[in-house]
């Protein structure tokens, strides 16, 4: 018979550490957990006592993300889910590709911060940026050469490409405090409209053109706009998110420069690149209330 005390330690493990009875094979905080616990600690050399801790925690963790394929849903394919910690959370678009896919985007070891096996990392903001390439594939390459990183790409037909799990740190918004509250989206887009012909020659649409915007209170040139398909994998992912993390659907309320909230990691909620730093003016355009809007009305 399991200990209150077993009982006790290892539900308060799976809130601090991010785990769920059901990586051992249980369903509840009960006598079935312990015994599988056990089970997997000798398996794997642990002392076996029945307590998950930060050991055991690591080598599960470790278990899991070799096995991912395996562990996919049965129910719903991987095509419609993104990964957290080991764990797959659905999202409502039908074109997404993993990085342990035959056709995924894979990022160098030294472009992020692993965090796999440690407590589950809070992600309370979600971070906007454009690549300014003309796909995802190029972009990941020049994110890999610069030795930076990111944990998600939309690419110009909508598709999402996740990089990594989410539990990994990224090297996307040029503040160390922000990179670890937050994940990121690079959204394909060359910027500049004389790529407009680049894009027809490939068989896509023309680019909207974006006018009379202004970030940080100077008016930008005429640049190129993204494709509707990128941005409904956008509202899509920010809805997914959402649910999964804790990014609130929320805003800042400095629109189109710098938010001191953003900045000191005291806010909560979805922003653009230029909201963390004057050097920066991506996503200028991008209309964030109608997103938002739009991500409420899927949830």
């Amino acid at each position: 018979m399991a200990s209150i005390k077993q009982i006790a330690y290892n539900r308060k493990s799976s809130l601090d550490l991010g785990w769920l009875p059901a990586w051992f094979n249980a369903c509840n905080f009960d006598d079935i957990l312990i015994s599988n616990i056990i089970k997997f600690q000798t398996e794997h050399n642990i002392t076996a006592d029945g307590f998950c801790g930060p050991s055991t925690y690591r080598r599960i963790y470790t278990d899991r993300m070799s096995r991912l394929r395996q562990l996919e849903p049965t129910s719903t394919s991987h095509m419609s889910s993104i990964v957290y910690n080991g764990e797959f959370f659905p999202i409502k678009w039908d074109k997404v590709v993993h990085w342990f896919d035959y056709n995924g985007l894979i990022l160098n070891k030294n472009t992020y911060t692993s965090y796999e096996g440690e407590k589950k990392r809070p992600i309370k903001m979600f971070v906007n940026h454009w690549d300014v390439c003309l796909n995802s594939h190029a972009c990941v390459q020049i994110l890999n050469k610069k030795r930076v990183s990111v944990q998600f790409c939309i690419d110009n037909d909508g598709t999402i490409y996740q990089l990594m799990d989410m539990q990994n740190i990224a090297w996307h918004a040029g503040n160390r405090a922000v990179n670890h509250n937050s994940v990121g989206v690079e959204i394909s887009n060359a910027y500049y409209t004389k790529y407009q012909k680049s894009y027809v020659l490939m068989g896509y649409d023309e680019r909207p053109i974006k006018t009379g915007v202004v970030v940080h209170g100077k008016k930008l040139d005429p640049f190129l706009g993204f494709y509707p398909e990128q941005i409904n994998a956008l509202t899509a992912l920010w809805e997914a998110v959402h649910k999964c993390t804790d990014v609130l659907f929320n805003i800042p309320q400095a629109h189109n420069e710098v938010s001191s909230l953003v900045k000191s990691c005291d806010f909560s909620g979805f922003i653009n690149h230029y909201h963390i730093t004057k050097r920066k003016i991506d996503c200028a355009g991008l209309d964030n209330e109608q997103i938002l809007k739009n991500a409420k009305g899927l949830s």
